[in-house]
């Protein structure tokens, strides 16, 4: 789950994959960004989007939710897709409201809370942490992959208000 700011944030950020298949010269998945998800059809400062969406999200009330549609349980030499049985039920529970009433934990890494629960889902699932056989590689993958954000993001910190610059994530140590 994220708040505007956060929201702003990821879709100011626009993190994604190039796999191997689906990317020319691509062998493994590789982090990657794309400002708003539509970079070359952008011509504003990103600021301006994500602020219209933050707008939009208080205005209307919206929940707005971050889902992984990739890779978990490991590194790119580890890891396999999520199931997309598991993805479709963590996206209706998100519309139909059936995960207003769960328990959330804060990710204190990248800040967004997550679930403990969602019917059809594997609660392990839920936490990428908990998905990898070496905690300590995952704590050392996500503290690069988070950096790589906050190196990504330097780009769009002129025009870009401190509390959406804030609700990035932070490596931990």
């Amino acid at each position: 789950r994220l708040t505007p700011e956060q929201a702003a944030y990821h879709f100011m950020s626009g993190y994604t994959a190039k796999v191997a298949g689906t990317e020319m010269g691509v062998t493994e998945p590789q982090a990657t960004f794309s400002t708003c998800f539509g970079a070359p059809f952008m011509p504003r400062h990103p600021s301006i989007y994500a602020d219209l969406l933050s707008k939009k999200i208080r205005e209307n009330d919206a929940k707005c939710w971050l889902i992984n549609t990739g890779w978990i349980a490991g590194g790119a030499d580890a890891s396999s897709r999520i199931k997309i049985s598991w993805t479709r039920n963590l996206l209706n529970a998100a519309i139909n409201g059936n995960l207003d009433n769960v328990v959330f934990v804060k990710d204190e890494r990248f800040g967004f809370e997550i679930p403990t629960t969602c019917e059809g889902v594997p609660d392990r699932i839920l936490q990428p942490r908990e998905t990898w056989d070496d905690e300590t590689r995952y704590d050392n993958v996500a503290n690069l992959l988070a950096q790589m954000f906050i190196e990504n993001f330097q780009q769009y910190a002129d025009g870009c208000s401190e509390e959406v610059i804030a609700a990035g994530p932070k490596p931990l140590v």
